[in-house]
């Protein structure tokens, strides 16, 4: 019997846990029909459905599901007998998800730092994002934003989310802000995922809300912070990975006081890679490097960890 290719079923893989062709073939750099024409194929192939295909959303059949089970599990498998060949001739490799605005403020900007303390640890790193999966099957470590509520996972507490309101020198040269009365009439900017957070932010400060003259949303923080950089308007921004562009001064704190969510950053593995030595090592580089910046992370080497449910 010839078995389907190893592209095929990766694509179905991917498909199946994103429930979504077109972030399927983003992942695999092709487009969304020739994603949807594999799995057809496949389908044919195997003689049974594996999808319900609706006018807007994608789910497996009961042989989808069965399937993709048996496939995480083959992949899985195939992964690790490419690691402990890659080990064997003194190379790891080390897949990583990171979350996107973690990612784009803190470890791109010190993969040379990474690589000059471990040059023997490859690396595989995901900044997506669209899956549904937080710390997906083919990650081995995920840095992830939330309250820590992941499904038989070791989370090791990264520090916590907190927001301060910001804006570029050139704003506030022409506008002096001193006090939260003066932010009535200014345009605020606002993150999609945290509609409410300039009123937590004024809550926690014991303040009454501003009224802005409009507020301008945007579904991604790395866009937001670079608007308020750019001057168009006063942004609610994540203060400790926004350390850096206050220090070299192209974004200015308004306010003093920051609002602390139920959030915090977490770097997840399941139980099964933690003795690894690569997972261990970047572990320990990463809670390194977050105490050089000066983020609040625990004063243990070995971090706030715990079995979550």
């Amino acid at each position: 019997m010839r078995l389907p290719s190893t592209k095929t079923l990766r694509a179905f893989q991917l498909a199946a846990r994103s429930g979504s062709f077109k972030t399927a073939a983003s992942q695999l750099f092709l487009t969304p029909s020739a994603v949807s024409h594999q799995i057809r194929a496949l389908e044919e192939e195997l003689g049974v459905a594996l999808f319900h295909r609706g006018a807007r959303n994608l789910t497996l059949t009961d042989a989808g599901s069965t399937y993709l089970q048996e496939i995480d599990f083959l992949f899985e498998r195939l992964d690790a007998a490419t690691r402990e060949l890659r080990a064997s001739v003194g190379r790891s490799t080390l897949r990583l998800r990171v979350a996107s605005f973690f990612a784009n403020e803190f470890l791109l900007p010190r993969l040379a730092a990474l690589h000059a303390a471990q040059p023997e640890i490859d690396l595989e790193i995901d900044t997506d994002g669209t899956g549904t999966d937080i710390h997906p099957p083919d990650a081995d470590v995920s840095i992830v934003l939330g309250s820590g509520t992941w499904n038989e996972l070791q989370a090791h507490r990264l520090f916590p989310q907190t927001y301060v309101p910001a804006c570029s020198p050139a704003l506030l040269a022409r506008n002096p802000i001193t006090s939260i009365e003066q932010l009535n009439g200014q345009t605020l900017l606002v993150f999609e995922a945290r509609k409410d957070g300039w009123e937590h932010w004024a809550e926690a400060a014991g303040l009454q809300m501003p009224r802005p003259r409009k507020r301008i949303a945007f579904n991604n923080m790395s866009a937001l912070v670079r608007a308020t950089e750019r001057s168009a308007g006063i942004g609610l921004v994540p203060a400790p990975l926004s350390a850096e562009r206050f220090r070299a001064k192209s974004l200015v704190k308004l306010f003093e006081h920051e609002w602390e969510t139920e959030d915090s950053y977490f770097l997840v593995h399941r139980a099964e890679v933690a003795a690894r030595p690569e997972v261990i090592a970047f572990r320990k580089w990463l809670l390194d490097e977050l105490r050089q910046a000066s983020m609040k992370v625990p004063a243990a080497e070995g971090a706030e960890v715990a079995d979550v449910a």
